[in-house]
């Protein structure tokens, strides 16, 4: 997307301030491994689409749940062929999101990206990506201070990759969001495959019978496995794509102190409760939907 990033973080460094977001001189790599282009986990940020009506509503509600900050917001022309949004980066301890309300259709296949990372190299990183296995499906186009493009990998997973002429300079994040992967098990070992290749990452827990309480289904077990590299945290879910609503539609999963006092300050922004909360894998977790549509993960650890 030409300004996806671009013209978020130009409205950022109007808004934010000392406090928030900057350009610092260099990036600041996390992994110094060879090829492994990843700036830091508080560059993934999730994609969120709501409609011109509900955004300001979204956007508060974001903050009234997790805190943080948001920019300034601004109407831009963010794809390659013609088109207008509303356009706003929020930057919360929980994670980031870019949060766009079109005004005019959305070209294809804009909207099914589920997040964006900030690589190093951009050349570097799109030919890492191709040689792991990922597809270019909008292939590398100029922004006013950087490059964007949008890569699939095996199983269907869209993301974007950016690059900016000036590095920015986020604010870590105080918990790690995880990127939540649904894919089959015929698509599971070839996205695991290319996304490790590519990232980097290594593979944390790997349980062949997770309860299935996780994923709406309690008396079943399904396949869940945990990857972490310097993109971030991602969790895989491995299933028969036989799922009640609202399982697999939520595409991130929030860390946070307390999920109960979380969701007191939600329901009180207008967030709806999906999934009552529940306790699995060390984990206290429910879903909700956000003002616009917008579905997560919220979770918190439990005690050992």
């Amino acid at each position: 997307m030409r300004t996806i990033k671009s013209l978020l973080l130009a409205a950022a460094l109007l808004a934010v301030g000392s406090g928030g977001l900057a350009l610092s001189p260099a990036y600041a790599r996390t992994s110094a491994a060879p090829g492994n282009f990843a700036v830091g986990p508080q560059y993934d940020t999730t994609h969120v689409y709501v409609a011109p009506e509900d955004f300001d509503r979204f956007v508060t509600s974001l903050g009234a749940t997790f805190g943080g900050t948001a920019t300034k917001q601004g109407v831009f022309d963010v794809t390659p062929t013609p088109s207008s949004t509303m356009s706003q980066l929020v930057l919360t301890p929980a994670g980031s999101l870019s949060v766009f309300g079109f005004k005019t259709p959305i070209p294809w296949p804009f909207g099914a990206e589920r997040t964006g990372y900030l690589v190093t190299d951009m050349d570097a990183a799109v030919a890492a990506a191709r040689a792991a296995g990922a597809q270019v499906i909008v292939s590398t186009f100029p922004d006013p201070i950087g490059r964007d493009v949008v890569i699939q990998w095996p199983g269907g997973v869209n993301m974007q990759l950016y690059w900016h002429t000036k590095a920015p300079d986020y604010k870590p994040v105080t918990t790690i969001p995880e990127n939540r992967v649904y894919v089959s098990p015929d698509g599971a070992s070839a996205f695991i495959h290319s996304w490790l290749t590519f990232s980097h990452g290594k593979v944390v827990s790997d349980d062949a019978h997770a309860p299935g309480v996780e994923i709406g289904s309690p008396n079943n077990t399904y396949r869940r496995i945990r990857i972490e590299s310097a993109y971030g945290k991602m969790v895989v879910l491995i299933t028969n794509g036989q799922l009640a609503y609202p399982y697999g539609r939520e595409m991130t999963g929030y860390e946070v102190a307390n999920l109960d006092e979380t969701l007191t300050k939600a329901k009180a922004a207008g967030v709806s409760v999906l999934v009552a909360p529940y306790t699995s894998d060390h984990r206290n977790a429910a879903i909700v939907q956000f003002p616009g549509g917008y579905i997560a993960e919220i979770h918190a650890a439990t005690n050992p």
